[in-house]
């Protein structure tokens, strides 16, 4: 789809989201150029109506926004970008400009720790420590939680059943992990399966 620079003077507003958590970081414009140059290096490049010319999200910081996918609305006037952000997005050193409440989407978040752990193993993590036990450590480990989250849902307090419901998401994700799928994969299947009834 082709964005329509001229309807808004040659400056469209692009909405920058986190990749991961979905979290809105930031609202800029950009320009034809500033489009072209975004696309061409994969980093999110905006035109600066202060300064007045082009201007690459961490040229000077190195906070970069990496892109990840982009969408253009229906009136082809506005942009979509979800984004990867290195570091704080706000100048303020906020991880977003709307000051918004610190990764609302905290499993994504967590996805990617333990995907770090896996890539970067230290002697200290859990995560290490449980993956080399194996496949079927792990399992275990989520059918472990899973039955404790039963008990703690039947007959424990409510703060009882928070911990054990954590436990089990945890668990779960370095599951996820093991067999080389992801949280995205579980949430497209669960929109397909809603579709469908």
């Amino acid at each position: 789809m082709i964005i329509d620079f001229e309807k808004t003077d040659g400056l469209v507003p692009v909405i920058i989201q986190d990749h991961q958590t979905l979290e809105v970081l930031m609202l800029g414009y950009m320009n034809q150029e500033a489009w072209t140059k975004t696309q061409e290096e994969g980093k999110v490049t905006f035109f600066s109506r202060s300064k007045n010319r082009l201007w690459t999200k961490g040229e000077e910081s190195g906070n970069f926004l990496f892109v990840k996918d982009t969408h253009i609305d229906c009136d082809r006037d506005t942009i979509l970008i979800k984004a990867s952000p290195v570091g704080p997005t706000c100048h303020t050193g906020s991880r977003s400009c709307f000051k918004t409440d610190y990764n609302q989407n905290f499993l994504f978040e967590l996805e990617s720790i333990i995907s770090d752990r896996y890539e970067n193993p230290s002697k200290e993590s859990y995560v290490n420590k449980l993956r080399q036990k194996g496949l079927n450590k792990i399992a275990q480990k989520v059918g472990e939680e899973g039955v404790e989250t039963v008990i703690a849902a039947l007959n424990e307090t409510d703060e009882d059943f928070v911990n054990e419901s954590s436990d089990l998401i945890f668990h779960l994700l370095v599951l996820l992990k093991e067999k080389g799928k992801s949280l995205t994969e579980i949430a497209q299947n669960l929109e397909k399966r809603h579709r469908k009834s």
